[in-house]
């Protein structure tokens, strides 16, 4: 008989197991054996979020986990894969990272029955909770101290801002998407309707046509609009600044319904709501309203009140805000998209500027110097480290990654768009790499 000790596994050394076994993949359990649900926190058309911790991990550290409906029922399910609105907020908040913004801590698929969780740092409150809080208060305890709608709404401007110049526009900002933390820190969530607007294939309203919850939907929406930009977040921003002040929408109308043709009607509460605060829209300070689809709708809406009335709005309160406080409500709540206040720019207006100016959070916050510029970013024991930008009065701006308040590297752009770099700082003139160099040795006031 012939030895078939060439076919035989030669014993393995206790080392050779080991490594066998770290470069095998782990087998993934139940998301059940890996987070200790600790209760039900809303569910919505996507699915429901629940609140857990990690069962091997900190006790102390919540998240929100949300699991997406299925696109079938029942068996079928198992089959049926994800949504396209489900892919596409995962898509992008795998993306995105900053403070202001939720983050995606993974995502998670169950291998009993294939359904989908994203696994999202957990945040304590939201802006409608807070809302609805002081709304129940008497007093002087029933307005928001404008110290704390300055910061929460600096905090949602930054994060808007950070959306922005990365091509994602939101499309739902409202109150109960705006998260606090216990610690103060605003969280921008549920980027569902989210998308990039950065050469779309198609016009944004070929795929959503209806997009913000109605209270917070832009004009240009309202009218139609097949082409729309960041100006829609910032109304939006704009309507939850003036709901902070006022403790209720400013803009509360009546949803009407799509018929069973689908077809989307005019927003003639809505419209006729906004027009009770701001005054109707004109072709003289909007241009291109006769253009929108739905112009012609607004010759069927009463016009008894032809001149805004924000300012009597936003100082309803006593001190619930100053006259730069007004500005800039009025700057986001402009009719004309293309004259709205940008979230670059809003973070810059003198309202945060002025006392009280928002508190830094987190190692995240402001810093105006003497001279009246104004850094913008991250903080460490009260120095700058990591990323910032340094805004100047002169209209410029310096864009840099900072370590212990000195610079590891940076741009520095001045109003007219050129842009100096340390290897072209021979064309700076004198005043410029004075400044440039103060800029360089960092700042520790």
């Amino acid at each position: 008989m012939h030895s078939n000790s060439q076919f035989q596994t030669q014993p393995q050394s206790q080392q050779q197991q080991q490594q066998q076994l770290q470069s095998q993949p782990a087998k993934k359990v139940p998301i059940a054996q890996k987070y200790k649900s600790l209760g039900f926190i809303a569910a919505g058309t996507y699915g429901r979020v629940f609140k857990a911790v990690r069962r091997d991990g900190d006790p102390t550290i919540e998240y929100a986990i949300k699991k997406f409906k299925p696109e079938k029922e029942g068996e079928a399910s198992l089959q049926a894969g994800i949504s396209q609105s489900a892919c596409r907020e995962i898509a992008l908040c795998r993306e995105l990272s900053h403070v202001n913004v939720v983050n995606l801590e993974e995502v998670y698929v169950d291998p009993l029955d294939r359904s989908i969780y994203m696994v999202f740092e957990y945040a304590e409150h939201d802006l409608l909770q807070i809302l609805h809080h002081h709304s129940t208060l008497h007093g002087s305890s029933r307005q928001i101290p404008p110290y704390t709608i300055k910061s929460l709404l600096w905090q949602l401007v930054n994060g808007v801002a950070y959306l922005h110049a990365n091509w994602v526009l939101h499309r739902d900002l409202k109150p109960a998407n705006v998260l606090v933390t216990s610690t103060g820190v605003v969280k921008i969530g549920d980027l569902g309707l989210a998308r990039i607007f950065q050469k779309p294939l198609k016009p944004l309203y070929d795929g959503d046509k209806v997009v913000v919850t109605i209270w917070y939907r832009a004009p240009e929406l309202l009218f139609s609009s097949k082409h729309y930009t960041p100006a829609v977040d910032m109304w939006a921003v704009g309507c939850i600044f003036a709901e902070l002040l006022l403790l209720r929408p400013i803009f509360k109308g009546e949803e009407a319904k799509m018929d069973g043709k689908k077809t989307i009607p005019f927003q003639k509460d809505q419209i006729a709501k906004i027009i009770d605060v701001l005054g109707p829209p004109t072709v003289e300070k909007w241009p291109t309203l006769s253009s929108m689809p739905d112009f012609n709708q607004l010759s069927t809406l009463r016009m008894d009140k032809q001149e805004s009335n924000l300012r009597n709005y936003c100082f309803q309160y006593p001190y619930s805000t100053t006259e730069n406080g007004y500005l800039l409500l009025a700057a986001t709540l402009e009719y004309d998209p293309m004259k709205r206040l940008t979230a670059d720019d809003a973070l810059k207006h003198a309202y945060f500027v002025e006392d009280p100016t928002p508190g830094i959070v987190e190692g995240h916050g402001k810093y105006i110097f003497p001279n009246g510029n104004v850094y913008v970013g991250e903080f460490k024991d009260g120095q700058f480290h990591g990323n910032g930008t340094i805004h100047f009065t002169n209209g410029g701006r310096y864009d840099a990654s900072w370590k212990d308040g000195r610079v590891i590297d940076g741009k520095f752009t001045f109003k007219d768009g050129l842009v100096y770099e340390p290897e072209n700082w021979g064309y700076c003139t004198p005043s410029d790499r004075r400044f440039y160099h103060e800029v360089l040795n960092g700042f520790n006031q």
